[in-house]
């Protein structure tokens, strides 16, 4: 395993880490924890966005035609204006 040094340094009111291009990450987002010895422990979180795209899109992959036809349709006609009380 290879050892890389880096620098640390003030980014506003927070500390950062330049993180060197070998150890670049795919991530926006991720979890540090402090070990045992001390050592800081990064791991990437997955992108959230990208998981609830993915959740939809398997969802939206199990309609049936039908079931599609039919939201089409329905979104094709006109709704007519609902009565409700004033707030």
């Amino acid at each position: 395993m290879q050892n890389f040094n880096s620098r640390v340094f003030m980014n506003g009111n927070s500390q950062a880490i330049r993180i060197p291009q070998e150890l670049r990450l795919d991530t926006k987002r991720v979890s540090i924890r402090k070990n045992e010895h001390g050592d800081l422990v990064i791991h990437p979180l997955p992108d959230i966005e990208k998981s609830r795209g993915d959740a939809l899109l398997k969802v939206v992959q199990g309609f049936d035609d039908d079931f599609v036809e039919i939201l089409e349709k329905n979104r094709l006609e006109d709704n007519p204006i609902q009565e409700r009380e004033a707030l």
